[in-house]
């Protein structure tokens, strides 16, 4: 098996974050659990929306948690591509949309 910077393997000890800091850790997997409850949007809707978001942030922990957990709540290949192909559609139009200070900046000092 290829060795990477990140192990697979830590993403099982997550959990134990709050050894070091029980009550910081705990409140953190409350808030956690509740933002990942059923509400105006599914289970389902969140874990795509996660899934896309660990894209965006390049959390390698995250593709494979959501990935995973997609898989559970029947996300198909096809809903996982398409919702990658958001998130980077969403990173990419955040990038060039920065490109409006940069010719603002450029027309203001080349005057």
């Amino acid at each position: 098996m290829e060795k990477t910077y990140y192990d697979p393997s830590d993403l099982k000890k997550f959990g134990k974050i709050v050894e070091w800091d029980e009550e910081l850790g705990n409140k953190f997997f409350e808030y956690y659990s509740a933002v990942f409850a059923e509400g105006a949007l599914s289970a389902r809707e969140k874990s795509l929306i996660a899934l896309a978001v660990a894209h965006v942030i390049q959390c390698p922990y995250c593709i494979d948690a959501y990935t995973g957990d997609g898989l559970k709540r029947g996300i198909s290949q096809e809903e996982m591509m398409e919702a990658l192909h958001v998130g980077a559609a969403i990173r990419g139009g955040a990038s060039l949309v920065h490109g409006v200070q940069m010719m603002n900046k450029y027309n203001k000092l080349s005057m």
